[in-house]
């Protein structure tokens, strides 16, 4: 089935389902199968992305680079309409949260060629779900692939980020808590602690896959909005649960819309749409050793564009600063987000799960 074959057929269920909806809509069973309905479009739409991204995979490892540019344009002609999220960056976080109710799903994608090791793709799936004004939850599946080596998946992460005041300040906390079941082999790069480097790219997958991480992440966020500026700034403390120090590192973020005020009519190409940043991340050491020495340093643009449909596409070139640092990494993403995923759900539970 081509990729447009598939966007059409998304349209075509969205409005067959509305349609259904609102000639039903006094009948006892039609929220449960609208709910449904929903949830497998949902899950169809996962799917799709995991299967696309695991071609993607292999066709970067064996150089295939015109068949993967194609797969990235179908990625884009699947998304369904959507609400935009939050802004450019890749490593730095910001005090937004997820709005209660909502699903945002995402793709972050990062792509570099460490000094004599393989060119590689980390790749990882995100699921946010806003839980409360205060809370947000998120599950990340990881993957990679490497040329002349193989394509795998690394293992998951889960993340909770809690406000700690209710109200907009100056400055804004919040607490990030992560667990993470990860292997060797992962080369999401969503962090830079210790002295993590290009020296620990080049290992072969064979080797790093087999080394089991299972870690506790924390992170203190200080996030500001001023006249339009988005200012962030991250310290971040990670630890294995059962060997190793206490690791360190930040993130500094700084972004803007390119114009404040929105135009009442929809367009793809409104200045309001596009968000320019620099982000600054790298690592602090240890506990034992921490400082600047021997660790990796970057410095990324960033910028993010939200099309009329909502689907946010972002990019950001990445320099190394310092000696250990990668020299040159391409970070890509693309998110959506589904408004009151969670309601629906709710009313396909309340209703029994089926027609009465």
């Amino acid at each position: 089935m081509s990729s447009y074959a598939l966007g059409d057929s998304r349209d075509w269920l969205s409005k067959v389902l509305i349609q259904f909806n609102q000639s039903f809509r006094h009948s006892g069973g039609v929220q449960s199968i609208f709910s449904v309905a929903i949830l497998l479009q949902l899950v169809l739409t996962v799917s799709i992305h995991l299967c696309i991204l695991s071609w993607y995979m292999q066709l970067i490892c064996n150089s295939n680079r015109t068949a993967a540019s194609v797969l990235v344009l179908a990625i884009l002609l699947v998304m369904p309409r959507a609400t935009a999220g939050e802004g450019p960056f890749f490593v730095t976080y910001t005090h937004q949260m997820e709005e209660p109710g909502n699903l945002e799903i995402a793709t972050k994608n990062v792509t570099g060629e460490p000094g004599d090791g393989n060119r590689f793709l980390g790749s990882v799936l995100e699921l946010e779900y806003g839980v409360k004004g205060w809370w947000t939850t998120e599950l990340y599946l990881d993957g990679q692939g490497t040329r002349k080596e193989s394509a795998l998946f690394t293992g998951y992460r889960w993340e909770n980020r809690f406000r700690l005041l209710p109200r907009e300040h100056w400055i804004n906390p919040v607490l990030y808590v992560e667990f993470e079941n990860i292997n060797g082999a992962d080369r999401a790069l969503l962090e830079v602690v210790s002295t993590d480097g290009k020296a620990d790219l080049i290992e072969p997958n064979s080797k790093t896959r087999a080394e089991k991480k299972r870690e506790i992440e924390a992170k203190l966020i200080l996030g500001s909005y001023f006249k339009g500026w988005t200012i962030a700034e991250n310290f971040i403390a990670e630890k294995n649960v059962s060997h190793a120090p206490f690791e360190f590192g930040y993130a500094i973020g700084v972004s803007r819309p390119l114009a404040l005020a929105a135009r009442p009519e929809r367009c793809n190409l409104c200045a309001e749409n596009f968000q320019a940043g620099v982000e600054v991340y790298g690592g602090l050491g240890t506990h034992a050793d921490f400082g600047l020495h021997d660790t990796s340093h970057y410095i990324a643009p960033t910028v993010a564009w939200t099309l009329a449909n909502g689907v946010r596409l972002s990019a950001s070139p990445t320099f190394g600063i310092s000696e250990p640092s990668t020299r040159f990494l391409l970070r890509v993403g693309m998110s959506y987000e589904i408004d009151q995923f969670g309601r629906n759900v709710s009313r396909l539970f309340r209703s029994g799960g089926g027609v009465r």
